[in-house]
């Protein structure tokens, strides 16, 4: 087949980047174009029967070959597949190629059976009939000249005879002949396939940029850990021989049926990306990522006016040696905000936005209204729309500082006026941060259905538990080294791990000894499925396939997937919500959202468990791996909402120093009066006071310290009610001790005494707190504990008459397990 313009070029370059030790591995012979797999290799090797003595290929999940399995299916007796296994049989592949079993003889054998080539086969058969060993050694046999190879162009055989074909084509011929009579016999020996052995392929007959573009994608998907058989490039063969095809991509779909698409497709991809540069992509309007060393394609086809795109691909080209991790996403994303300028001008301007030098401040004013109309139709979100003209912004002014304004460049000409300013961009609301974290009952269900996971991957399971442990991103859980965890010098255990998205290498995270043990257990799986393989490059989570040394990890878009549909096969759980009716807000039980429940979600509430525990923002930083504080402080800010919405819960049950309960209308509290209370009062022993100069002076000026249920300005809430419980009993423990006490004066033991009206008003006290709270239903009981549990947790500043304070530890989500 001759050459077309520049496919010797492609050739040759196609060869030069498949490798010498390939072709070898491969038992490549040009002449012959026949590629021989090896039955050893993990990827290229055949599957072979279980059966003992049969070399069939398998395809039953038994591990038997079609012929075996529809044996032992007829036995009417049938063994167990134990002991059928272990019967020996011979089956050998009806197109199996086997040479004369004379000396020198250059015929091919009739087959397995006679072991003689047809010639000699007679010879034994009428003239000197002997044992094949007697046979082989007797004077009149001699070896025989061939007759040279088939003349079927894909056929790799000798001719059997004076004949044009080897045995297995006269007999296809015959039978094509007998079918279609008057059928072109040159024709047909052009695209009838080649006759070969079970671990062979025959590219003869190809086009010589079919034969290059096969063999180096066999080679590349070999090196991606791919498993390539030898019947899935067959019918490709096939195919390219029917279609006169010159290259892999020109072979129609029609005509692979029979070949997985993904096959196809990755050797077309393989093929098309050799040739791939990035001075050959920028050109186009959809790039392939590959020739940047990055994953994914650009597409920029939406885009209509031709200096907008011409513009855009300028900025993508230098935009892209700047990024890393998932960057087709991330830069699709940017572009695609220019496609939503590229709209805007085209449905808001006559001329459609072409002409450059008619642009003006107009058109931005018009951009802003309709990303507000499109915001306010609900097709864009809110975040959308800001972070749209974010990037606008921000990449119109990097295309003028790339000088692409200047004479013959793309934007010559644009006016100065057409351009976003900080004005422009939407302010971004104060809690945009908020919500993205998960309660802790949700928290708690989905933990309890983790096992479900073990019914698609093991490693599935152990990603989404170190997502919800460490709070890393899932991209840093996906490819943590096996060897991730290390001990401190304390002999507590630390989790080593790469942040992509920052290129921050090599971070430690302190861990908990469960989560330790769940690391452990991993990595004994790992190395009994990767015994041999070097532990420097394996991987904790190593993907289930195209991995035969354990160096890739599995992908986050896997783990996203099945966690998706992990969460939405659950039962629906009910979270207790306020909602207002009649006026009144109530709190009722309604399903939780699963849309809600994310991987990143995890990152959310691993962060927001910190800052609501009071771990200073400086400590969250660290944990979370940011390099700016603002941006753990965003969590803060979550945070003092989830306290204030506590205090108001808590402070509904407020008492005075005789057990009255005040403050009963607390939701209809301005925030400003929230704060005057907030500068107002000071903390004190199992409450607050009120008195201006106690607060001005942080209690150091009160006359009568440390009396404060019997003072006015003393309040307390459900919140102290184990302090106030743990001060009375240190009361009557005090009490009892003193009375037993003989050796102190009268006036002294009078002093020190705990006074009967203090135990009976602090007694009094407790018991009015605890009828209220025994008058609660038992969801207003559970909105309430939970909230006196963060008002515990988070009270900043506490009154403990001199008492050590012990260090809380960092909040576990699952407190109940054990390493």
């Amino acid at each position: 087949m001759p050459l077309v313009d520049g496919d010797s070029r492609i050739i040759a370059s196609l060869w030069r980047a498949i490798e010498s030790d390939f072709l070898t591995l491969m038992s490549w012979q040009p002449e012959m174009r026949v590629l021989t797999f090896p039955r050893s290799h993990p990827l290229l090797g055949i599957r072979v029967c279980v059966v003992l003595g049969c070399e069939q290929t398998r395809s039953k999940a038994t591990g038997l070959c079609p012929t075996c399995d529809a044996r032992w299916q007829r036995q009417a007796d049938r063994p167990a597949l134990e002991d059928f296994i272990a019967v020996r049989r011979v089956y050998l592949w009806s197109n199996e190629s086997v040479p004369c079993s004379v000396p020198g003889c250059e015929l091919p054998g009739k087959g397995w059976k006679s072991k003689l080539c047809h010639a000699h086969y007679q010879q034994r058969l009428r003239t000197v009939r002997l044992p094949l060993e007697l046979f082989l050694r007797h004077p009149d046999v001699v070896p025989l000249p061939g007759y040279g190879v088939c003349l079927v162009a894909a056929c790799s055989r000798d001719r059997e005879g004076a004949g044009s074909y080897c045995g297995r084509h006269r007999d296809r011929w015959r039978r094509h002949r007998a079918e279609h009579p008057g059928a072109d016999e040159l024709r047909w020996r052009q695209t009838d396939p080649a006759a070969v052995d079970r671990d062979q392929v025959s590219l003869g007959g190809l086009a010589p940029r079919i034969v290059a573009e096969i063999v180096f994608a066999l080679q590349e998907r070999t090196r991606q850990g791919i498993r390539t058989y030898p019947h899935q490039l067959r019918p490709i063969c096939t195919a390219a021989l029917s279609c006169h095809a010159r290259s892999l991509q020109n072979i129609p779909a029609t005509m692979l049926a029979s070949v997985p698409a993904t096959v196809h497709k990755s050797m077309v991809t393989a093929a098309r990306r050799q040739q791939l540069s990035p001075e050959t992509e920028r050109i186009k309007d959809e790039w392939d990522l590959a020739a940047f060393g990055h994953g994914g394609t650009l597409t920029f086809t939406e885009i209509s006016q031709p200096w907008l795109r011409e513009a855009t691909k300028r900025w993508a080209y230098d935009d892209l040696p700047r990024r890393r991790g998932d960057v087709g996403r991330v830069v699709q994303t940017q572009i695609n905000s220019l496609v939503l300028l590229s709209d805007s001008l085209r449905l808001q301007r006559e001329d459609g936005g072409d002409r450059l030098a008619a642009l003006s401040r107009t058109d931005i004013t018009a951009f802003g209204n309709r990303m507000a109309y499109l915001h306010q139709q609900g097709v864009v979100s809110g975040h959308k729309r800001i972070y749209t003209c974010r990037d606008v912004r921000r990449i119109v002014t990097r295309m003028r500082g790339m000088g692409l304004t200047r004479t013959g460049q793309p934007l010559h000409r644009l006016p100065e006026d057409f351009a976003l300013g900080q004005h422009d961009v939407p302010e971004t609301p104060d809690d945009a941060e908020g919500g993205r974290d998960l309660p802790p009952e949700v928290m708690r269900h989905l933990c309890q259905y983790l096992p479900r996971l073990d019914d698609v991957s093991v490693e599935l399971r152990v990603a989404v538990e170190l997502i919800i442990d460490t709070g890393r991103r899932p991209n840093e859980i996906c490819q943590l080294r096996w060897d991730c965890l290390e001990r401190d010098g304390d002999g507590k255990p630390v989790l080593i791990y790469d942040n992509l998205k920052a290129n921050r290498l090599a971070r430690r995270l302190p861990i908990p000894e469960a989560t330790a043990a769940l690391i452990t257990t991993q990595q004994q799986r790992v190395i009994a499925r990767f015994p041999g393989a070097s532990r420097n490059q394996l991987k904790l989570l190593p993907a289930p396939t195209r991995n035969p040394r354990g160096a890739k990890g599995i992908g986050k878009i896997w783990v996203s997937g099945r966690h998706r549909r992990w969460v939405d096969s659950l039962p629906p759980l009910l979270v207790p919500v306020p909602v207002i009716e009649d006026g009144q807000q109530i709190t009722k039980q309604l399903p939780f959202d699963p849309a809600r429940v994310c991987l990143y979600a995890y990152r959310h509430t691993y962060a927001q468990r910190h800052a609501d525990a009071g771990v200073a923002v400086d400590v969250l930083r660290e944990l979370m791996s940011h390099r700016q504080i603002s941006t753990s402080q965003q969590y803060y800010r979550v945070g003092e909402q989830r306290r204030r919405d506590a205090v108001e819960r808590v402070t509904t049950m407020q008492f005075d120093r005789r057990g009255n309960r005040i403050w009963r209308q607390a939701k209809a509290l301005l925030d400003s009066e929230r704060v005057r209370r907030a500068v107002s009062e000071v903390a004190v022993p199992y409450g607050s006071c009120s008195e201006p100069s106690n607060v001005a002076a942080d209690g150091d000026d009160c006359p009568v310290r440390f009396r404060c249920v019997g003072c006015a300005h003393f309040s307390t809430d459900i919140s102290h009610l184990p302090d106030l419980e743990t001060y009375l009993a240190d009361l009557l423990r005090n009490r009892e001790r003193l009375l037993a006490t003989v050796v102190v004066d009268h006036w002294a033991k009078a002093e020190a005494m705990p006074s009967d009206a203090e135990i009976s008003r602090v007694r009094r006290l407790i018991a009015r707190v605890k009828a209220d709270l025994d008058d609660l239903t038992q969801a207003e009981r559970s909105q309430i504990e939970d909230a006196v549990a963060i008002v515990r947790r988070n009270r900043g500043t506490i009154v403990t008459l001199g008492l050590p304070r012990a260090r809380q530890p960092l909040p576990d989500v699952r407190p109940e397990r054990t390493a």
